[in-house]
């Protein structure tokens, strides 16, 4: 039997679902606005889309999006729909091109979001998965348990290299596990990616020398040509870095797939720009779909955002998130990724998150939560760490920081985010 790929969604249309979900499946494979001579059955039945599943959940008197179409009921619902594998191949850019294509601008719509995808076993083969992930993660930052506690070096842009390693070297000695890049931070004139990679990579090498443990910085090498990223992960790679970092919007599928092919280290991948899909519940991608193709392209890291965070996504959503991002595909745990916690993080969340999440398997990142301790980076560091102690341990944060002062001065300074 001719395996096949599976997409579901949420859809509303001013046309009962079944006729749009037929336009859908026309127009994302064989089919367009009128038929066609060559538009044979046979053909029809090898390369045509075809409806699995629909049903009905609603309906509304007006239209959630503009629609060229107009009607006194709006019928929604979901809908499963299925391709021939034959249609693209395994190909992820190809597959992206079929799922969520031009099907949400077709005039039959008024909203349309991609809620999953079921890649068939040929994706196995053909794509490279993540190289490190979270056990790989762990051996080159030296962390066996507990949560990478990492940070993101703030300001985001204006530190010169010296500048930036400076502030590294300090977070190092504060006890720091990870640090990463701004995403607006890659190869500024102020800045230079080679001139940062050797700088920090010095300051962070001699306090390996010291320590025996190498804080993982997340250098950002997203660049215009993929050539380019390669030699920027090689001389991450030259001066003893253990991780990249990548702004997977920027660089697209095919861009993340030749880095991962190509480079030796773990692949930070950020998801600036995810807005544009997630904000709406009435068009785009849910993270479920969305992050199993950059899984699959080769993401070691994904962002999720974080509980309480400074965005509008909500903590279920969050939790969710970072669900899927560590659920095996094909049944292969060796296509899990490391979920990222960031975007507003201190010591006030990581209870709630480990309540929530039942696993330190993640990377725990916070900007000013560390930055703007009031006591200081080191502190901010031990904050977090006490925060996920007491985690661990069934404490309250309120009782575990009478004896932990930099908790307890976490706790005043951010707590009231969390009321």
């Amino acid at each position: 039997m001719t395996e096949r790929l599976y997409a579901e969604y949420e859809l509303e249309s001013p046309l009962p679902l079944e006729k749009a979900a037929a336009v859908i499946a026309g127009e994302q494979s064989s089919g367009t606005f009128v038929k066609l001579p060559g538009e044979t059955e046979g053909l029809l039945a090898a390369s045509g889309a075809r409806i699995e599943h629909i049903e009905e959940t609603g309906a509304s008197s007006a239209p959630s999006l503009p629609c060229r179409i107009r009607s006194e009921r709006y019928a929604r619902g979901r809908i499963r729909i299925s391709w021939p594998l034959s249609n693209m191949g395994p190909s992820l850019t190809n597959t992206l091109a079929t799922v969520a294509g031009n099907l949400f601008e077709l005039a039959e719509v008024s909203a349309l979001r991609l809620l999953d995808i079921e890649f068939p076993g040929a994706f196995r083969h053909a794509c490279p998965g993540p190289a490190f992930g979270t056990e790989g993660t762990r051996r080159l930052a030296g962390v066996e348990h507990g949560p990478l506690i990492g940070t993101i070096v703030k300001p985001s842009v204006g530190l010169s290299p010296a500048e930036t390693a400076e502030l590294a070297l300090k977070l190092a000695e504060g006890g720091i596990d990870f640090i990463k890049d701004d995403e607006l931070q890659a190869n500024g004139p102020h800045c230079p990616l080679s001139e940062r990679v050797k700088h920090v990579m010095a300051a962070l090498n001699r306090q390996a020398d010291k320590t025996g443990k190498k804080v993982m910085y997340a250098f950002n090498i997203t660049s215009d040509e993929i050539d380019e990223m390669k030699r920027n992960a090689d001389l991450v790679l030259a001066h003893g870095g253990t991780c990249l970092m990548v702004s997977i919007h920027s660089v697209g599928l095919a861009g993340l797939t030749a880095v991962r092919r190509h480079a030796q280290l773990p692949l930070h991948c950020h998801r600036n720009g995810w807005g544009l899909f997630s904000r709406s519940p009435d068009i785009g991608i849910s993270y479920r779909a969305w992050q199993k193709f950059w899984r699959l392209a080769g993401a070691d890291h994904l962002h999720v955002n974080g509980l309480s965070n400074k965005f509008s996504e909500p903590d279920d959503s969050v939790i969710d998130s970072a669900d899927a991002v560590a659920e095996p595909l094909f049944d292969e745990a060796s296509y899990a990724a490391m979920p990222v916690f960031s975007s507003g993080q201190t010591a006030a969340q990581a209870g709630a998150t480990y309540q929530a999440l039942g696993t330190t398997d993640l990377i725990y990142c916070a900007g000013g939560g560390i930055m703007g301790h009031p006591s200081g980076v080191a502190d901010g560091v031990a904050s977090l760490r006490q925060a996920w102690e007491a985690a661990l341990a069934g404490a309250s944060l309120g009782d575990y920081a009478k004896d932990h002062p930099p908790l307890a001065a976490a706790l005043e300074a951010f707590g009231a985010r969390m009321k």
